[in-house]
């Protein structure tokens, strides 16, 4: 398997144990969501056949080559900095958004998302882009043309909503109210 393929084979890996289904590998994360870096490997190793093993040094390779910033490694323990779908809540440390952030998603949610806003729909936070390309790749998940939307973060952070930095690619709030959302028209 070429490198490039097989770091995102172990980045899909890893974030499904630490973002989605951490019992599924015997997991047991602490409140910020992280596992000591053996735990890990161990469960990692268990679960499927690297060859070679996983080991930490494999997962910082892994992070510096993934486009965007994913997991963390502190003091000897490892954790998903978002995304994840089931209940324990990552503090991230409130800052100020731009001006604009940008929000893809599929067409068939727009009507949904207009009248209820931004919602994280079984996720911890709602997750936005600082840039077009990166909003329109995520909307692409689900729909081959997707819709782009703007936030006026720069309102929403006066009218107190809270802003957060997941990575250098992802913006998060908790949510985002209907007023502060525009569709962004592309020009052709």
């Amino acid at each position: 398997m070429p490198e490039e393929n097989r770091y995102a084979y172990i980045s899909r890996k890893m974030s499904y144990a630490l973002r989605h289904n951490p019992e599924k590998y015997g997991l047991k994360l602490a409140q910020d969501g992280s596992v000591e870096m053996e735990t890990f490997l161990r469960a990692m190793n268990g679960m499927h056949h690297f060859e070679p093993p996983l080991t930490e040094a494999v997962i910082r390779e892994v992070m510096a080559h993934a486009e965007k910033r994913r997991f963390a490694i502190e003091d000897g323990r490892i954790r998903a900095l978002y995304g994840h779908s089931f209940q324990i809540k990552v503090d991230h440390q409130e800052v100020v958004p731009p001006a604009v952030l940008y929000h893809g998603t599929a067409r068939r949610f727009l009507d949904f998302i207009m009248e209820k806003g931004l919602l994280p729909m079984g996720r911890q936070y709602v997750h936005m882009s600082a840039d077009i390309e990166t909003a329109e790749q995520v909307g692409r998940r689900r729909d081959n043309r997707p819709v782009i939307l703007t936030v006026d973060a720069k309102q929403a952070a006066e009218d107190s909503i809270r802003f957060y930095i997941g990575n250098d690619k992802v913006w998060l709030a908790d949510q985002i109210p209907p007023q502060y959302l525009g569709r962004y028209d592309r020009i052709i």
